[in-house]
């Protein structure tokens, strides 16, 4: 279910702890529900992910995914690859771009190597939230071309999470409706027109660090 985004009001936030409390407000709801559980999609999903978690008074953890950056334009989104070896290509990009099978595939194993380093690195020894039959919330501090949060929902799909939900401040309005129909809902605080960039919405948009993810998660 697709849920009213602001499309005219420009809502800048503060910082990611800012954004995560004001995402926590629109998830209000989940408090009542039972088995519900947050993943942010790092590095700078966690930050928001956690102020969710906090406010919802769920357990957190993190959910690695990768974008495939196109091989002359590593900011464009060839797709995504996350934890379990799961791949969501856009057909489109890679065709157009004209990427041969064997220089995606280079891609595709380049990733899957530091998704796997990234997942011992965040989480230690400890095993994975279980989502299977939960509610389960992905939050990322952004979605430009939503391919990672794709790639993450179908990732959780194959795992049997219970109810899917995506959320994030802000993200583009094509990117909303794409989402309406990966997710059984989708929370989106404010759907741009001229999105130009997720760091747009931000006043303090810097860099999160590895140390910052492992201790959130912690």
């Amino acid at each position: 279910m697709l849920e009213a985004s602001k499309v005219h009001n420009r809502i800048i936030f503060a910082n990611r702890q800012d954004a995560g409390r004001q995402l926590a407000a629109a998830l209000a709801d989940l408090a009542a529900v039972r088995d519900v559980v947050v993943l942010g999609l790092p590095r700078g999903g966690v930050p928001v992910a956690y102020e969710v978690a906090i406010a919802l008074g769920v357990p957190l953890d993190v959910f690695v995914v990768r974008k495939l950056g196109a091989p002359t334009q590593p900011e464009l989104a060839l797709g995504a690859v996350a934890s379990g070896g799961t791949i969501v290509l856009n057909d489109e990009i890679v065709r157009h771009l004209g990427v041969d099978r064997a220089r995606l595939d280079s891609i595709i194993a380049t990733e899957t190597v530091i998704v796997d380093e990234r997942e011992r690195s965040y989480r230690g020894d400890r095993e994975p939230v279980a989502v299977e039959g939960r509610t389960v919330v992905v939050v990322d501090d952004g979605l430009a071309t939503g391919a990672t949060m794709r790639v993450a929902l179908s990732a959780l799909r194959a795992r049997r999470a219970g109810h899917l939900i995506a959320a994030a401040p802000v993200a583009p309005p094509d990117v909303v409706a794409m989402l309406d129909t990966e997710a059984d809902r989708v929370v989106v605080l404010d759907a741009p027109e001229r999105f130009v960039a997720v760091g747009a919405w931000y006043q303090d948009f810097r860099q999160v660090t590895d140390d910052e993810v492992r201790s959130l998660v912690r």
